[in-house]
């Protein structure tokens, strides 16, 4: 298998870790059926890359085999954030896969992560919904299915675009990410129910870039980096004013 090294992915501050240990906790009681999980949002600029990626940091690190798919072949924020290397400096990916360019081998990666892999977006596709909505996709993620624990798939804005509902129903489940402040509560429903007629599951939704000062149960709300430091220095480590 070739590898991939993630060359910009820094660690989580310790609200965010416990967030994330928290989710993965939520998602295991969701049923042991649940193994192909979609990661969505309703807007670009939600953190729905951000929380697919540390989520597949943190079920590796507790021993899960766990592989990325990332299906945002119109604008990977993957590719573009966390900076991907592979061996030959150009990757192959998924739009190379499902449009025939190579076989599976060539596109499937272990990360210098140890339990994890993935499959990179690849070059930026013309016709993406054209390559989701085919047999060949359906069978890849069933055939990561078989290899894998957990199948964690990067998809496209779902209020935004229809790849997102296209690749639902290959989903045993779906988690939305939801920006803090940002839109209107009925877009959340509106997302829930496109996916929801897909017959995929919607698992629960991550409230993330939250600003603690207006909260004041501060450890249950997953914060992007955005807010890491300002809450380190303000809050401290354990979610208290002052001293640590």
């Amino acid at each position: 298998m070739r590898t991939l090294e993630i060359t910009r992915f820094p660690e989580l501050d310790y609200v965010s870790a416990e967030g994330l240990n928290s989710l993965v906790t939520n998602i295991s009681y969701c049923g042991q059926d649940i193994r192909k999980i979609m990661i969505t949002s309703r807007y670009a600029g939600e953190g729905k890359s951000y929380v697919t990626m540390n989520l597949m940091r943190t079920l590796a690190r507790l021993g899960r085999r766990v592989v990325v798919v990332d299906a945002d072949l119109r604008a990977s924020g993957i590719q573009t954030d966390y900076r991907l290397r592979g061996e030959t400096g150009q990757l192959s990916g998924l739009a190379e896969y499902l449009s025939g360019q190579c076989e599976l081998e060539h596109v499937l990666y272990q990360t210098d992560i140890p339990n994890a892999c993935m499959i990179p977006a690849g070059r930026e596709a013309p016709n993406p919904l054209q390559l989701i909505e085919t047999e060949n996709m359906r069978q890849l993620i069933e055939a990561l299915s078989a290899n894998f624990d957990v199948v964690l798939i990067d998809t496209p804005p779902v209020g935004v675009l229809v790849d997102a509902v296209a690749l639902a129903k290959y989903c045993d489940g779906a988690v939305l990410v939801v920006a803090y402040g940002h839109g209107k509560q009925r877009e959340i429903g509106e997302a829930v129910e496109h996916i929801r007629q897909t017959g995929c599951r919607v698992l629960g939704a991550v409230l993330n870039e939250v600003r603690f000062k207006k909260l004041s149960n501060k450890h249950y709300y997953y914060n992007s980096k955005r807010y890491s430091s300002y809450y380190s220095k303000r809050y401290g480590k354990y979610g208290k004013k002052g001293k640590e």
